[in-house]
Parts: C-alpha cells; sequence; structure tokens
C-alpha cells in the first residue's frame, strides 16, 4: 500500500521531525527487552546519543517489543546500528511483527542487514 506521504529514501529522519513533516511517537509507548546488560537497556535504547545503545544478554532471539495503549498508526521505523563500531552485536536480520496481542502477532517486514547504520525511531505523519 502506498501512501502520499511516503518518507523519501535516504530521508534524514531527525531532519524530518525539525521541520514538522514527521513526528516521533516512541514516547507514546511502552518498551520492553527480551533481556540487557546492565546500563545498556531501554534507556540507551532510546535517548538520542549515538553513543549509547542497547546490548542484549541471553538467548536469540533478542527482542525489542513497543506496545501502545490504543490502536496507533506507525508510518516508518527507523532504526539505527553502527555495523562498522561492532560487528559482533549489531544483528544481522529484523523482523518487524504487528499485531493485537502477543499471541497474534504477524510478520509484516523482514530485512537481512549488512553493513550499514540504522536507529531505532518510530514515526507518524
Amino acid at each position: 500500500m502506498t501512501t502520499a506521504n511516503k518518507t523519501p529514501p535516504g530521508a534524514d529522519p531527525k531532519q524530518l521531525e525539525r521541520t514538522g513533516t514527521v513526528r516521533e511517537i516512541g514516547s507514546q509507548a511502552v518498551w520492553s527487552l527480551s533481556s540487557c546488560k546492565p546500563g545498556f537497556g531501554v534507556d540507551q535504547l532510546r535517548d538520542d546519543n549515538l553513543e549509547t545503545y542497547w546490548q542484549s544478554d541471553g538467548s536469540q532471539p533478542h527482542l525489542v517489543n513497543i506496545q501502545f495503549r490504543r490502536k496507533t498508526t506507525v508510518k516508518t521505523l527507523c532504526i539505527y546500528a553502527d555495523y562498522k563500531s561492532d560487528e559482533s552485536y549489531t544483528p544481522s536480520k529484523i523482523s518487524v511483527r504487528v499485531g493485537n496481542n502477543f499471541h497474534n502477532l504477524q510478520e509484516i517486514r523482514h530485512k537481512k542487514i549488512q553493513n550499514f547504520c540504522f536507529y531505532f525511531r518510530l514515526i507518524t505523519f
């Protein structure tokens, strides 16, 4: 499905936020992680500092759960990771799943990742 407000490929989400083209809605959600090392959890994942990060600490798959209190339209999911900084902790694939609860999630996107940067931002238009 194509929308008229589609973000151009390669667009800088932070610049789009500053101009009011999009707005970040991650603060409206409850975030949880399948595991994390102390000091490398949700706060570091969400703090907009590219020097801090989430580091999982457990068996795979490593999950980031984002739950909204009510039905919410998310137009774009932006994720940042720096493969060059630490390829051993950068994911090699990402699966995005949506649903009304944890038991009825359906995969809507699956992406293999190689040698690039990405970061988490939830954006709506």
